[in-house]
C-alpha cells in the first residue's frame, strides 16, 4: 500500500473515513490517479453521513474532514496534486456515468453523486414537479364542505392546508407538535369522502410501526369528534401500516411486491412522519403509486432528517419560503374565506403551491415550558432558550452532569421513571396495559456508545434496576428477563416486525418468556425471543429511533463534551417527543453549542425542483 491509498487508510484508522469508503475508492481508481481516489472516498463518506451528493465546490484542502487532523488532510490534498479543476480530473474517468456508458458515479452540474442516489433524486424531483397540477372539485362544493368541517375564521391554516390537498394531487403539510396535523387530515379525509361520489380506497402509512400505531390511534380519536354520518365514518381507513408493509417488502431481500409494474391498489395515501422518509424509500413509494392517486405527506420539517440519505421533506418545504403564487393565493382565499398572501416570483418552483406550513400550536400554551423551549431551540435563539430554561416552568428541568455523583443521581431518577411500568408487571397486569405504561417515560440519548450513549446507559440502567430489585436477570448469562424492553433493528416481514418496533418481555400464560409487540391495528403479537430479528435493549434509545413516538415524560441525556452529532434538529426532535414533562441531563455549554449547530444535508433536490 503506497501513496494516496496509504494516506486514505490512515484517515480510516483515525475514523475520518470508513474502511468501506477506502475500499470503494480502490474499486474505482488506483494510485496513478490520486485525485480520483480522494474524490471517490469522499463521495462514499458523504453518502454514509446521509448526504445525497458531494458539491465539488465544498471539496478543498481546508474543508477536508471538516478541519480535523489538518496535517493529514494537507498531506492528502498534496498527494492529490492540489487539484484546481475537478471537472478536468474526472473528464475521462471510466467510473463516471455518461449518456453512452452506465457507471457508478454521476457528475451533474457541480454535484457528484452515487448513481443510485442521483437516480432516486431525479425520480422524486420529477414526481413533485409533475404533481404540481390542480385536481379540481367544483370550488363552491369545496368551500361548502370546508365550512361544514372547519367553520369560518379569517386565519385557519388547518383549513387552508385541507384546501391545498383538495385542489392538488399531492400535498405536503408540515407543522410542529400540537399544530393539528392529525385533526387537519381527519377533516381532509372527511371532505374527500363527502366530495367523492365513488368509494375511495384510502390507505394510511408511516415509516415505523410505532408511528403507524400512533397515527391509527390519533386519527381514530379525531374521527370521533367529526360531524360525519355513520356511512361516512365507515369509509375511513381502520388502521395505518408501515411503509415497508404497504410496499410489500420481501423477507431477506431488497425486493418489493409493489412497484411501477405492479402499482398499489389505492386512491388516497396519507404518509405521516414524512421527515423520516429517506430518498430511497420516497423513490420506491412514488414509483408504486397508481396514476390517479392523491398523496398527502404529513410531518415536521424541523425534525431530524432521515437516518439514510436525504432530507426530502426539508428540501421540499424550503420551496414554501417563496410563498404561494398570486393565482394560487387567490384560489385558496376564495375557497377558505381566509386571507392568503401570494406573490409573482416566477423563479419559484411550482411545488410551492402544494405545501402548507402549520404554525400555531394548540398543545402548548404560554404556560408551557416545553412549547417555549422547542420554539426557541428551533429558532436557534440562545437567549430565548436560556430564558425558557431559567423561567421556572414546572414541565421542564435541566440537570447538569458534571461529576460521578450527578451521574448516579440521574440513574436513580431514570429507575424511578420506569418504576410504575415495572410495578404493573409485578401485579401481573394485562400486556396491553403494561405496554401503554412503558410509553409514558423514555430516556433518549444523542449517542450510541459510551457512558452517555444508548449501550452504556442500557447496561447501567439494568444494573440499577437489579440493585433496586425491580428486575431479576437470570443466572447463566441469559440477557432475557421479565420486563426487558427491546427494539427491533432489522426488518422481518415474515414475522411482521420492522425496524423501530418496540416489544416488552413478559411471561405468557404458560410461564414462558415471550416478547409482546403492539401492532398498528391495536392487537398484540407475542414472539419467542429466539425468533426475533436483530434487536437492542430499549431502556434508552437514540433520538433518531424515538421519531414517530411521544412520551408523557421524556428525558434527554447529552455527553459531557460537545460533538458534531449534537445539533439543533436533534435537540428539537428530543424536546418535541415530550407531551407533559421534559428532563434535560446536560452541561450548559454543550447544550448551547448544539442549539447553534444546524444539520446540513447536501442534495440537489431543491435545484432540480426549481428546474436547474
Amino acid at each position: 500500500m503506497s501513496g494516496m491509498t496509504a494516506l486514505l487508510a490512515q484517515a480510516a484508522e483515525l475514523r475520518l473515513l470508513r474502511p468501506l469508503d477506502v475500499q470503494f475508492a480502490q474499486l474505482l481508481a488506483d494510485d496513478d490517479y490520486p485525485a480520483r481516489l480522494l474524490l471517490a472516498a469522499c463521495l462514499s463518506a458523504e453518502a454514509g453521513d446521509g448526504h445525497v451528493c458531494l458539491p465539488l465546490t465544498q471539496l478543498s484542502r481546508d474543508n477536508l474532514f471538516n478541519g480535523r487532523h489538518a496535517e493529514l488532510a494537507h498531506a492528502i490534498w498534496q498527494a492529490a496534486g492540489e487539484p484546481q479543476d475537478w471537472h478536468a480530473e474526472v473528464s475521462d474517468w471510466p467510473a463516471l456515468h455518461s449518456h453512452d456508458r452506465a457507471a457508478p458515479i454521476v457528475l451533474s452540474e457541480n454535484r457528484l453523486y452515487l448513481h443510485r442516489l442521483w437516480h432516486h433524486e431525479g425520480q422524486v424531483a420529477r414526481f413533485f414537479q409533475s404533481q404540481a397540477t390542480a385536481q379540481q372539485f367544483a370550488s363552491e362544493q369545496v368551500r361548502e364542505v370546508l365550512d361544514q368541517l372547519f367553520g369560518i375564521a379569517p386565519d385557519n391554516w388547518q383549513k387552508i392546508a385541507a384546501a391545498v390537498a383538495l385542489t392538488q394531487k399531492t400535498a405536503v403539510i408540515s407543522g410542529g407538535p400540537g399544530t393539528g396535523k392529525t385533526t387537519t387530515v381527519a377533516k381532509l379525509l372527511a371532505a374527500l369522502i363527502r366530495l367523492s361520489g365513488d368509494a375511495l380506497r384510502i390507505q394510511l402509512a408511516a415509516p415505523t410501526g410505532k408511528a403507524a400505531a400512533r397515527l391509527t390511534e390519533s386519527l381514530g380519536k379525531a374521527l370521533q369528534k367529526l360531524p360525519v354520518s355513520e356511512a361516512e365514518r365507515l369509509r375511513f381507513p381502520a388502521e395505518a401500516t408501515t411503509l415497508h408493509r404497504l410496499l410489500g417488502a420481501q423477507p431477506e431481500t431488497q425486493r418489493l411486491r409493489y412497484h411501477a409494474g405492479n402499482p398499489l391498489h389505492l386512491d388516497v395515501l396519507v404518509v405521516d412522519e414524512a421527515s423520516m422518509v429517506d430518498l430511497g424509500m420516497m423513490a420506491n413509494l412514488i414509483a408504486a403509486l397508481p396514476p390517479q392517486a392523491r398523496v398527502i405527506f404529513l410531518g415536521d420539517r424541523d425534525q431530524l432528517a432521515s437516518v439514510e440519505a436525504g432530507a426530502v421533506l426539508g428540501d421540499i418545504c424550503r420551496c414554501a419560503e417563496a410563498g404561494y403564487s398570486a393565482a394560487r393565493a387567490l384560489q385558496l382565499s376564495e375557497i377558505t374565506g381566509c386571507a392568503v398572501a401570494g406573490n409573482d416570483e416566477h423563479s419559484a418552483p411550482p411545488v410551492r403551491d402544494s405545501i402548507c406550513l402549520l404554525r400555531k400550536s394548540y398543545r402548548f400554551d404560554a404556560n408551557s415550558g416545553i412549547g417555549q423551549l422547542a420554539s426557541a431551540v428551533n429558532a436557534g435563539d440562545a437567549k430565548a432558550v436560556e430564558a425558557a430554561l431559567q423561567a421556572g416552568f414546572s414541565d421542564i428541568a435541566r440537570k447538569p452532569l458534571n461529576d460521578a455523583e450527578a451521574y448516579q443521581a440521574m440513574l436513580a431518577e431514570i429507575a424511578a421513571g420506569y418504576q410504575p411500568f415495572l410495578k404493573l408487571i409485578s401485579q401481573r397486569a394485562d400486556p396491553a396495559e403494561i405496554i401503554a405504561a412503558f410509553g409514558r417515560y423514555q430516556l433518549l440519548c444523542a449517542l450510541r456508545e459510551g457512558p452517555f450513549g444508548v449501550q452504556g446507559l442500557n447496561q447501567r440502567i439494568e444494573q440499577k434496576l437489579m440493585q433496586l430489585q425491580l428486575i431479576r436477570r437470570p443466572t447463566g448469562g441469559s440477557r432475557w428477563y421479565q420486563g426487558r424492553p427491546v427494539m427491533v433493528t432489522r426488518n422481518d416481514s415474515a414475522l411482521g416486525l420492522f425496524n423501530g418496533d418496540i416489544g416488552i418481555t413478559l411471561f405468557d400464560d404458560e410461564g414462558l418468556l415471550k416478547v409482546f409487540f403492539p401492532l398498528p391495528d391495536g392487537s398484540i403479537k407475542a414472539v419467542q425471543p429466539s425468533r426475533l430479528p436483530t434487536h437492542d435493549t430499549a431502556w434508552a434509545m437514540t433520538v433518531h429511533k424515538s421519531q414517530g413516538s411521544e412520551f408523557d415524560h421524556t428525558a434527554l441525556v447529552m455527553p459531557a463534551q460537545f460533538l458534531p452529532v449534537l445539533t439543533r434538529e436533534l435537540i428539537y426532535t428530543a424536546i418535541t417527543r415530550a407531551r407533559k414533562q421534559l428532563t434535560l441531563y446536560s452541561d450548559e455549554n454543550v447544550f448551547r453549542r448544539a442549539v447553534q449547530l444546524r444539520t446540513q444535508r447536501r442534495s440537489g433536490l431543491l435545484e432540480r425542483l426549481s428546474g436547474e
